[in-house]
C-alpha cells in the first residue's frame, strides 16, 4: 500500500506539471501519463494486488475455549468468549478476561462491542462501547460486561460476551494537533442534540 500511496503521489506531482509540459490537449488520459512515463496497467495490478491480500493478524491465545474466528466472509468481528465463570447481581460489572492477545497491525484498533443475543436474552452487554484497544496494546483482552436485567446472570466459561472488530484508524503519530483562536461555523454550526428532528 505504501508503495501505491508514492506512485498516487508522483502521479499527482506529474499532472501537476502538465501545464509545464508541451503535450498535446488531444490526447486521452492514458496516453498522456503514458507519455510522462506512468504505467497506469502497473498502477492498477498493484491496487488490485492490494485490495485482495488478506491482512495477517497474529494472536496468542491461552485459553481452552473455541479458537477466534470469522463465521462468515462478510462478518465484520470475531466473537470474544468469557474465560471464568461469573454470577452478576442486577446491576453489578465484571471484567471478564477473554486469554486472547493481539498483534494488532499498525492504523487499526480493535474494538469491543456488545453481543445482541447476549442482551435480547440475559441484559448483559459491554459497558463502554465500544471498548477501544489501542495498536500498541499487547496484553490480554479483557471484557467490561454489566447486568442490565433484573435477575442473576451467570456468564460460564466459553460463553461468547463480545465481539472484536478490527477497524481502521488515524494514529496520533500521524496527527498534529493545532490550537487556534476560532472555528468556523459550517452547515450545521453548533446545533447539536435533536437537531435533526425526531
Amino acid at each position: 500500500m505504501i508503495n501505491n500511496l508514492k506512485q498516487l503521489n508522483d502521479l499527482r506531482k506529474a499532472m501537476g506539471s502538465l501545464k509545464d509540459l508541451n503535450i498535446d490537449d488531444n490526447l486521452d488520459p492514458t496516453s498522456m501519463l503514458q507519455s510522462l512515463g506512468i504505467d497506469i496497467e502497473k498502477i492498477e495490478d498493484s491496487f488490485m494486488q492490494d485490495f485482495n491480500k488478506k491482512l495477517e493478524v497474529r494472536y496468542s491465545y491461552d485459553s481452552d475455549n473455541p479458537e477466534p474466528m470469522y463465521h462468515y466472509d462478510t462478518d465484520s468481528g470475531f466473537d470474544l468468549r468469557s474465560n471464568e465463570t461469573h454470577t452478576l447481581d442486577p446491576g453489578e460489572t465484571v471484567l471478564i478476561p477473554t486469554g486472547l492477545k493481539i498483534d494488532i497491525p499498525r492504523r487499526y484498533e480493535i474494538q469491543v462491542r456488545p453481543k445482541s443475543g447476549l442482551a435480547i436474552k440475559k441484559g448483559l452487554t459491554v459497558l463502554n462501547t465500544p471498548g477501544t484497544v489501542d495498536q500498541g496494546y499487547t496484553g490480554e483482552i479483557k471484557v467490561i460486561v454489566i447486568n442490565l436485567s433484573r435477575k442473576i446472570q451467570t456468564i460460564a466459561v466459553g460463553d461468547k460476551i463480545a465481539q472484536a472488530v478490527l477497524c481502521p484508524v488515524i494514529q496520533g503519530g500521524e496527527i498534529e494537533l493545532k490550537k487556534v483562536s476560532n472555528i468556523e461555523d459550517k452547515d450545521r454550526s453548533d446545533n447539536g442534540f435533536g437537531s435533526t428532528g425526531n
